[in-house]
């Protein structure tokens, strides 16, 4: 019974990438920076819960797009997320704040990475800070996909400045 349900949620795993990237690649065929960093923070929303290998997919298949951000760079030191806080639905939020250092206005998609104490990854989630005014900060809220328990640590795994 216990490897039949390995296989289930090895193959639940495989099927949540797949899902990931045909809801990325969309139909559209807008292409532009906020349109998929918006992608990416809508399908990882709703597909991250479950066993650790369909996190673990969805965050290697979340990563992959917010690479694919076109002009994209790479910010991590310039955003800082706060405290995690969980709310009466056993959801798990975190304010994310955006600086940006550029001389123009800029949008941020932010990979947030949701551990338990040991630093295993329990969720993942993505979070559009848009329209950040030259030398200023902004802030969004980061929200695990489904309820967490225990000590719940967050951490910025990526972030692009578009």
């Amino acid at each position: 019974m216990a490897a039949r349900h390995r296989t289930r949620w090895a193959t639940g795993g495989a099927a949540l990438a797949l899902t990931l990237s045909a809801v990325l690649t969309g139909c559209s065929g807008d292409d532009t920076p906020a349109s998929t960093a918006s992608k990416a923070e809508s399908a990882v929303g709703s597909i991250a819960s479950g066993a650790s290998e369909a996190i673990e997919s969805a965050t290697a298949e979340a990563g992959r797009r917010l690479d694919d951000i076109q002009d994209g760079i790479d910010v991590k030191g310039d955003v800082r997320i706060g405290t995690p806080v969980a709310g009466s639905d056993g959801r798990v939020r975190a304010e994310v704040t955006a600086r940006n250092t550029d001389d123009s206005t800029r949008s941020f998609a932010v990979q947030v990475d949701f551990r338990d104490s040991g630093g295993g990854l329990v969720d993942t989630a993505i979070v559009t800070v848009d329209h950040v005014q030259a030398g200023e900060s902004a802030t969004a809220t980061a929200r695990s996909t489904h309820a967490l328990s225990g000590d719940v640590r967050t951490d910025v795994a990526r972030a692009v400045r578009y």
